[in-house]
């Protein structure tokens, strides 16, 4: 399932208005299995399948239908996709959001061939490493991002007015009035943008500049994780070891080519 946990590393989250609920959501569904996050903004809510569960689950849900895990993977990915990227669904698709203590039910009505298709996303409260993963990181570093974006902006504008205004001292002037402009200042652009900007979460479509580069911060800190996870993999195999009780045969020396582990216990 590791394929999986990387494609839904990879996806950005999107807005999604269930009758009165309206939540953060992700998918990446394959044809060996899917999984799913949903957040309020307070709690976030997970679950991971393989094409197992997914067979056992339609059998459950769909009596009347046979078809291979595969082909209900593929239908609900073809019933996520457009929620996603703030499209219309499938007209006879329906969804509705029930949540219980601590776990999160998405329900989906829809057709496979003129017969009731249903199927149920049972989510259970997230791990913290998974939020952390999947929320808290990639926020941070869209923020850093951003605020070096306009920094690099800000710088730009300056040089601009500083070009306008040799110009100017050069004897230039505009054919159009209308297209003068004032000097840039940070500190009153960013005054005024606190005062007539509403800075509260919207249920609006992503830009696309901004998918790409919150695509382009996830796949940084997964080749970030990946090579810290290579760098410590002796240590992690050795502490492996240790946890199953894994012993080194006597007589053989360390400096052998290869290395015989043996379970001490089962």
């Amino acid at each position: 399932m590791e394929e999986v946990e990387q494609g839904l590393l990879m996806q950005p989250w999107a807005w999604l208005q269930l009758a009165e609920n309206s939540v953060l959501a992700k998918a990446y569904i394959t044809k060996h299995g899917y999984a799913l996050l949903v957040s309020d903004l307070q709690q976030v809510w997970h679950e991971q399948v393989d094409v197992g569960a997914v067979s056992q689950r339609a059998k459950e849900l769909n009596k009347r239908l046979t078809a291979p895990p595969e082909a209900f993977l593929c239908h609900l990915e073809a019933l996520l996709r457009p929620l996603l990227k703030n499209a219309a669904p499938p007209s006879e698709a329906t969804f509705s959001c029930e949540r219980v203590a601590e776990t999160l039910t998405l329900r989906v009505r829809s057709q496979i061939s003129g017969l009731p298709f249903y199927w149920n996303f049972h989510c259970i409260l997230a791990s913290p490493s998974l939020v952390s993963q999947h929320l808290i990181r990639p926020l941070m570093g869209m923020s850093l991002a951003l605020q070096c974006q306009v920094r690099e902006l800000a710088t730009l504008l300056h040089m601009k007015d500083a070009e306008l205004q040799d110009y100017r001292e050069s004897g230039a002037t505009l054919s159009r009035d209308r297209l003068k402009t004032e000097p840039f200042e940070d500190q009153s652009f960013l005054e005024q943008f606190m005062a007539e900007e509403t800075l509260t979460p919207q249920a609006v479509p992503p830009h696309k500049e901004l998918i790409a580069t919150f695509r382009t911060i996830q796949k940084s800190q997964s080749q970030h994780h990946a090579s810290r996870y290579l760098r410590q993999r002796p240590q992690v195999l050795q502490a492996q070891c240790q946890d199953l009780g894994c012993q080194r045969p006597r007589g053989r020396s360390q400096r052998g080519s290869s290395i015989n582990l043996t379970l001490s216990h089962c």
